[in-house]
């Protein structure tokens, strides 16, 4: 378990996690017209993935500009969600 983590793949695993619950959410309202549409969810989902990627970074020792870049743009992705809920 201590490789799994130390090799990133954990956060690979996230990043996949995220991947599938988009396709799943945007699927459904696709085809139903209910549940949250894909637009709605994007910055969520765009701050998770940077936030892994991120996590990676750390995780297998890369600079540390490799670990803070990722961060600025989760921190711009939690803007873009603010904004939005805060327009409805």
């Amino acid at each position: 378990m201590a490789e799994f983590f130390a090799s990133g793949r954990v956060a690979d695993l996230i990043l996949l996690m995220l991947v599938l619950e988009g396709a799943a959410l945007g699927l459904y309202h696709h085809r139903t017209g209910r549940g949250i549409a894909l637009g709605a969810i994007l910055p969520f989902l765009l701050a998770g993935a940077a936030f892994a990627l991120s996590l990676r970074a750390a995780l297998t020792g890369a600079g540390w500009t490799w670990v803070a870049l990722p961060l600025m743009g989760a921190f711009g992705a939690h803007l873009w969600d603010i904004a939005a809920r805060w327009r409805r």
